[in-house]
């Protein structure tokens, strides 16, 4: 067990407590645990980079980290009306999209790193979804924003898997 690795499982650990917060309609509450969560994401790498412990699982579960995050907050969203389903769909579907593909990849023994669009992707979902529970101004435009973003990175993974890198 890296460094690395006890923050992602304390990520995934601590996601039913944002769930939980966010359903119990405290906002403040819940962006900041939401943002403290989506934080430790860099933090992890950072640690696993600073003291040269990446690892397989590491990198399989800091992305899978982010998606469970991510998709639980918008399903949250969903379900106290400060979020339409069509934009969410989108997003689910995607991250199902590309998990499939990295998992093919793995098969072949290729590893599918996260690219720039996949960074913003996920900017652009952390900051949509933030602003949502907040229940601020272009909170909505911010997440079409970040569905366009999301299927860009879809196509971006979908044509490196293609082409075998």
């Amino acid at each position: 067990m890296t460094a690395a690795n006890a923050v992602t499982f304390g990520r995934i650990a601590l996601i039913p407590l944002f769930v939980i917060v966010l359903l119990d309609k405290r906002p403040l509450w819940a962006a900041g645990l939401f943002l403290i969560l989506a934080l430790s994401d860099a933090l992890d790498g950072i640690l696993a980079r600073y003291l040269k412990q990446t690892s397989d699982l590491g990198a399989y579960l800091d992305p899978l980290a982010d998606k469970i995050l991510v998709i639980c907050a918008l399903l949250g969203l969903i379900q106290l009306g400060l979020a339409p389903a069509v934009p969410v769909m989108l997003i689910v579907a995607r991250e199902f999209a590309v998990s499939g593909f990295r998992i093919l990849a793995a098969k072949e023994g290729r590893l599918m790193a996260a690219s720039n669009f996949g960074k913003w992707k996920t900017v652009s979902q952390i900051l949509a979804v933030l602003m949502l529970i907040l229940n601020l101004p272009y909170a909505l435009w911010v997440l079409w924003l970040a569905v366009l973003l999301t299927i860009l990175s879809g196509v971006d993974y979908y044509v490196r898997f293609k082409r075998g890198n």
